[in-house]
């Protein structure tokens, strides 16, 4: 293992002059990127539709290609997983994307091309690995094995004869997989891909408690049900008693704000790394490449062309768009994407912040449909997390899941925002703890200190603590443990907050 470690490590270094041309040229690649995908599926059904033929440049693009979300590209992907060809993009497409999303209780199927598996999804893991090596070259990640925790892949059943199967994006990959990457990965692909998420999570504590484990890859919130598992069916301290050769975490999905603490509880090593990644069913977009700055690199050479639509005109019914040349340092963008899989000015609904144009590095800072804005206040995401974690910090609090929703004005009850939160260390001081992070809110939300000024729109928030287990009971009798999804942070209702409500009364 330790000359497998060697050359492949060797291998993976290569990568980076490539990427470095990229930061240094992006119009050009983005560019001649969008160039290529026009020209590819000019002779699709869709490229006819919207005359892909006669796209000489990007305002021709625009004008001429409609900004989509998934219900308006739905007919196409769902003749494609009826087995068509040539739909949306030319090469054959027999995989999809099971996006299960929080907004909508139907599940998405994103199309996946092979193209987008080798020049996107399998690009950003290559690279993810080839920029941690470039940092640290006396790593020795494949001495080891990799433990991923995703999630479900089966047979699609929408048409028995049309030889297309579906899964989480995780899973598709997991399925997918060379043979050099399913040397280095453990659990065996029959568990990593059972559908019974707790039965699953019981077989992985079961084998990899005795796997030598050098690198974890999954989503903080499920991450952590994993570790804890397995140091309570070893009796264990901390996860370095088991997997003593652990260095680094490769998270996504959601921020890691507010759960470094607790890993740093559960992996105790001044030495760990936390390595974010932003891969999602729709595509790799981005990679944390400094080892002092969780910014992540937008990477654009992965058959993706970006725009960016600002954040106050996200609900408008024509938009401006931006191209990377237009986006500025600071402002908060929705994403829109053209792929190498056939999304075509496709809204995926996150939101990012950009940190740098020199190069173009990132911060996810939402969901388009993930906030608050019952009074004026635009409260993100990104502002819910820093303000979580502050508080906590200044607490002693561990955080394990949190939402939040407005309270609604009437009678002579002023507007404000109610907060479910569990913790794993609860705060020493519940209403300090409240006060901070009312006060974090207002320094990092100008609009929300303004609705705050002297409680004339919004009072100081309510903070309900929910005992342990709750968000998991929450998230299971909604259908969604485990894999892709996520609990939401913020809601413009109180239909999630209504319901975690319920959940604690009947708890008590």
């Amino acid at each position: 293992m330790e000359l497998f470690n060697s050359i492949l490590s060797w291998v993976m270094k290569k990568r980076i002059h490539q990427i470095e041309l990229f930061m240094k040229y992006p119009h050009e690649v983005q560019n001649e990127l969008l160039e290529d995908l026009i020209k590819k599926a000019a002779k699709t059904e869709y490229g006819k539709n919207h005359g892909f033929s006669s796209i000489e440049n990007y305002e021709h693009f625009k004008n001429k290609v409609p900004i989509v979300d998934y219900e308006d590209l739905y007919p196409f992907v769902e003749r494609l997983m009826k087995g068509e060809q040539n739909v949306l993009w030319p090469s054959e497409v027999r995989w999809f994307a099971k996006s299960s999303g929080t907004t909508n209780a139907r599940s998405k199927f994103i199309p996946v091309s092979q193209e987008a598996l080798d020049d996107c999804h399998y690009k950003g893991g290559k690279d993810l690995l080839s920029i941690y090596f470039n940092n640290y070259p006396e790593s020795k990640l494949f001495a080891g094995k990799g433990l991923l925790l995703g999630g479900s892949h089966q047979i699609n059943q929408f048409d028995e004869n049309a030889n297309s199967y579906y899964g989480d994006v995780s899973a598709v990959l997991l399925k997918n997989l060379p043979w050099w990457a399913q040397m280095v990965r453990t659990p065996s692909l029959d568990i990593a891909l059972m559908d019974e998420w707790e039965e699953k999570i019981d077989r992985m504590v079961e084998i990899t408690s005795n796997e030598n484990v050098t690198n974890i890859s999954g989503v903080p919130t499920w991450m952590i049900v994993l570790l804890e598992k397995i140091l309570d069916r070893n009796g264990a301290k901390n996860i370095l008693e088991i997997w003593p050769n652990l260095e680094v975490f490769f998270h996504g999905a959601v921020s890691f704000t507010p759960y470094r603490d607790l890993f740093k509880k559960l992996i105790p090593s001044r030495s760990m790394r936390y390595m974010e990644t932003y891969n999602a069913s729709e595509g790799f977009f981005g990679i944390q490449d400094q080892t002092d700055s969780n910014e992540m690199l937008l990477m654009l050479d992965y058959g993706i062309f970006y725009e960016f639509i600002p954040f106050g005109e996200i609900n408008e019914s024509n938009p401006r768009t931006l191209t990377l040349d237009e986006v500025e340092v600071g402002k908060n963008y929705a994403i829109i994407i053209t792929t190498n899989a056939g999304l075509w000015r496709y809204k995926i609904g996150d939101t990012v912040t950009f940190t740098s144009v020199n190069p173009y590095r990132i911060k996810i800072s939402g969901r388009t449909k993930h906030f608050i804005n019952a009074f004026g206040e635009e409260l993100i995401i990104e502002n819910a997390e820093v303000a979580i974690a502050e508080a906590c910090k200044k607490t002693n609090a561990i955080i394990d899941n949190f939402t939040a929703g407005p309270m609604y004005l009437g009678d002579g009850q002023k507007g404000g925002h109610e907060w479910m939160i569990e913790f794993t260390t609860v705060p020493n001081d519940v209403n300090r703890f409240t006060k901070l992070l009312d006060e974090k809110l207002r320094e990092v939300n100008s609009d929300y200190d303004a609705k705050r000024y002297k409680d004339i729109a919004l009072q100081q928030p309510i903070v309900h603590i929910a005992s342990p287990g709750t968000f998991y009971a929450w998230m299971k009798s909604r259908g969604k443990l485990g894999g892709q999804n996520k609990v939401p942070r913020l809601a413009n209702n109180r239909e999630y907050l209504d319901q975690l409500l319920e959940f604690k009364a009947q708890s008590l």
